[in-house]
């Protein structure tokens, strides 16, 4: 059954709640409060640690429906929902409704057997009565747009040359880049001769048909018009971003299987690769919308917008799994996706229809979802026509929500080769390769964004299929060969033979490529830098050495915490660390003390809440704070140090006084398990990362303190940039590469190098291939990047040269962009 959770400052006021509520349905709905803190003298306020464990109390499937009073109490049941696992997250509701009239409205239509977002309805609309017996209105209010007619309108013409000229990577950044101007922006396809669009709606600018060549008339008209025309301007000429080669889609080679035989499928070459295993049917369910006429339209909009933000955590959640996935490059897919849910002018027409129409939130959604699709199928462009593909994946995953729908699962029990009619990008993204081994799909193109993604997760594909594979039995045996775009349905030995033969070929290659990236990183000039891997857990180490690393740069030992109740003992830490050091030999093992904190808690520290974790108790600041989880993980580390490589590094540091305090609890533990006899590498070495200001501000004074330094590229460009990289509207800001955070690994290697210490860097910028170049040239001794990353990084240096390298990095640092810097290394 669905439970309701009360939020309150005052712990009286939420029993009474609780109490009235309780009465209205004979106590048979679950119910649990959160309320006051622990402090006689000031009782009123509210905890997220009781808040978590309040909903953990009354935790369904069914799903927790969280009701707050005001202020904090939001921000605390917010914080709440990072101590909970994904699954539970996305089970949990947070519902604005008003506290008292809410609570009552909630557990009587729980006890009626409402779902979550209908129970969530009745809340929100639980003050109708009380404004129907008083008489007051409850239309809405008539917004009158600001018309900014003291202002002239201002008008640019730019040409856009991006090969895929306005797809939807490039239209949200030119809606992101509007939306952060008062002025108000519209824009006009000159060579097409369309009418002029908003600015700050993806989809009108997306319709446009903008394509390689086209002229845009822009114009501004607003007191800061001049600075949005500019800003436009510098995007649309810096190409979005993008390089202006050739179409990321793979080579269509000459079919190495011809002519056609028995069970020869034809399609489009979508991802390269030999693929021969039992095919698995996946249907991605449709929702259909249901229509009815409704009264209540105001509980019906908020319905609508309980949806929508929900869906907006999911795919936020979706953007930072596919960012580590498959970089950030390709998970600004999912960016788009954001945008298409904040598109005024879609949200727009979705309140009309519910408002003057008086239809149902789902019939609503639907219609103005399909307007809009309907407006990219009338495009000529096919290209462009294929992103319809994303407006549907979002329209479903918002219609799913509001009608309780789950979406069928996508794990794979035994490695196949999934079949299905088509695969949304949401679909794709979530797929195991160790599993889907090929991908065969009977509509889509090599340039649709699910394509896009199977090649950067190395799954073959064919799409386009004969429809007549839909029919096949699961377990049927099939081929695909995803370079020339055909399949097989039981294939008969000949051509097994030859698939085998081209498979092996190809993995023959790659083995190649393996054994030459278990060679050491030199550039033709004779410099080495040391590449290293980033690793999560003890699966990883594995799969790093066969990569060709070097050691491990950085082992990031949080997921020894996080997903239990209660911290890991020094014995599990130690079992940890030698198991992967043993691995590793005597090859480097770096591992980072814990990095948790504000942004990152653990359910089982109680901490204080905080306005802005990401400047808050993070980090080293986190384990100087709680000294003895500190402690048990260095007692951990130093033991498993006797015989290995091991070194430590703290995360964060921002002073010297940081650096100071963890080496004194640090010589501490040294003394305690000197005196107890146990055995440790008296002389481990001790690193910092870098990844705030004000420490390269002071790396000199840094350097002097610790053996090593490792940049964090990561965290140092959103401090030093002032952005979130997770932030759609600002995560154009983070790039690594932008000439000021260039200039701040530049003066950290600097400092470390006059100090005799070696420097790394483990951020994502090591494996962006545009920066490979740039990075030896501003003089890093070693680089750690995700294990797949790393035959890929060791080419790249063994076809550089140090002195070329350094022209390229003296240059990047004189340039005024991130995208001029990515011009400079095409």
């Amino acid at each position: 059954m669905i439970g309701i959770v009360i939020v309150s400052h005052s712990k009286q006021l939420a029993l009474g709640v609780q109490e009235l509520a309780a009465q209205m349905v004979q106590g048979k709905v679950p119910l649990a409060i959160a309320a006051g803190i622990d402090d006689p003298e000031n009782p009123l306020g509210t905890d997220p640690i009781q808040v978590y464990e309040a909903i953990a109390s009354i935790f369904s499937d069914d799903g927790v429906l969280v009701l707050m009073d005001l202020g904090s109490a939001v921000m605390s049941a917010e914080m709440a929902l990072d101590f909970l696992s994904p699954e539970q997250k996305a089970k949990v509701h947070l519902c604005p409704a008003p506290l008292v009239e809410g609570a009552i409205a909630s557990v009587v239509a729980v006890a009626a057997g409402h779902n979550i977002q209908q129970v969530m309805a009745e809340a929100q609309s639980s003050l109708a009565a009380k404004f129907t017996f008083l008489g007051i209105d409850t239309s809405p209010v008539s917004v009158v747009p600001i018309t900014h007619a003291e202002f002239p309108s201002k008008e640019i013409r730019l040409t856009v040359n991006n090969r895929l000229g306005l797809h939807a990577r490039p239209a949200a950044q030119f809606v992101t880049t509007a939306a952060q101007f008062q002025a108000q922006i519209r824009v006009r396809n000159v060579t097409r001769g369309t009418d002029a669009v908003r600015g700050d709606s993806i989809n009108q600018v997306a319709t446009l048909g903008v394509r390689q060549g086209h002229e845009l008339a822009i114009t501004a008209t607003g007191a800061d018009a001049d600075a949005a025309l500019a800003a436009l301007e510098v995007l649309i000429s810096n190409n979005f971003g993008e390089d202006d080669g050739t179409l990321d889609s793979p080579t269509v080679g000459e079919a190495e299987v011809s002519p056609a035989t028995a069970g020869e499928l034809s399609g489009i070459p979508a991802s390269p690769g030999v693929a021969i295993a039992p095919l698995v049917h996946y249907q991605s369910p449709t929702v259909a919308a249901p229509e009815y006429h409704v009264e209540d339209v105001e509980s019906e909009w908020q319905r609508l917008q309980t949806a929508i933000t929900t869906a907006q955590q999911q795919i936020q959640t979706l953007f930072s799994q596919a960012s580590i996935q498959i970089g950030d490059t390709e998970a600004a897919i999912f960016v788009a996706h954001l945008l298409f849910l904040e598109d005024p002018v879609l949200l727009e027409a979705a309140r009309d229809r519910i408002y003057q129409h008086h239809l149902n939130a789902e019939a609503a959604w639907q219609t103005v979802v399909d307007e809009v699709a309907a407006s990219y199928h009338r495009l000529e462009d096919t290209y462009l026509q294929e992103r319809v593909e994303d407006v549907v994946d979002v329209g479903q995953r918002v219609l799913r929500l509001l009608t309780g729908t789950s979406g069928n699962s996508l794990e794979l029990t035994q490695p196949g080769i999934l079949v299905a009619s088509d695969l949304t990008p949401s679909d794709t993204i979530g797929l195991d390769p160790s599993k889907v081994l090929g991908i065969c799909t009977t509509s889509g193109s090599a340039t649709s964004h699910s394509a896009i993604i199977a090649r950067t997760l190395g799954i073959p594909a064919v799409l386009g299929i004969d429809e007549g594979i839909l029919y096949l039995e699961d377990g049927t045996i099939m081929a695909l060969d995803g370079e020339s775009g055909k399949a097989w349905v039981q294939p008969q030995a000949d051509i097994l033979s030859i698939l085998e033969a081209k498979r092996q070929a190809w993995e023959t290659a790659q083995q190649e490529a393996l054994a030459k990236a278990h060679q050491p990183a030199i550039t033709r000039d004779g410099r080495q830098v040391n590449v290293f891997a980033n690793i999560g857990s003890i699966a990883d180490v594995q799969v790093a050495l066969a990569s060709g690393a070097e050691g491990v740069g950085l082992l990031r030992t949080e997921f020894l915490y996080i997903g239990r109740t209660s911290a890991p003992t020094e014995e599990e830490q130690l079992a940890v660390y030698q198991a992967i050091a043993q691995v590793l030999d005597q090859q480097p093992l770096i591992i980072r003390t814990l990095d948790v904190g504000g942004d990152k808690p653990l359910p089982y520290i109680k901490g204080i809440p905080e306005t802005n974790p990401f400047l808050g108790c993070r980090g080293i600041r986190f384990c100087l704070e709680h000294p003895d989880l500190f402690k048990t993980q260095l007692r951990a580390i130093l033991r498993a140090s006797t015989g290995h490589n091991i070194k430590i590094m703290l995360p964060m540091i921002a002073t010297v006084t940081e650096v100071r305090a963890a080496k004194v609890i640090l010589n501490e533990v040294q003394r305690e398990l000197s005196q107890a006899n146990i055995s440790f590498d008296a002389k481990i070495k001790l690193g910092i990362m870098i990844e705030v200001p004000s420490a390269v501000a002071i790396a000199d004074q840094l350097a002097t303190e610790v053996d090593f330094f490792s940049i964090g590229t990561n965290d140092l460009s959103q401090y030093v940039m002032a952005g979130d990289r997770n932030n759609p509207r600002v995560a154009n800001l983070t790039d690594a590469l932008h000439p000021a955070v260039l200039r701040m690994i530049q003066r950290t290697v600097k400092a470390g190098h006059e100090a005799g210490i070696w420097v790394g860097l483990c951020g994502e910028l090591a494996a962006d291939s545009a920066a490979t170049e740039i990075l030896l040239g501003l003089g890093l001794d070693e680089l750690s990047v995700n294990p797949q990353a790393i035959p890929i990084l060791k080419q790249a240096i063994a076809q550089s040269s140090l002195n070329q390298s350094q022209a390229i990095a003296a240059s990047a640092l004189q340039l005024d962009s991130a995208e001029q810097v990515r011009q400079l290394t095409a």
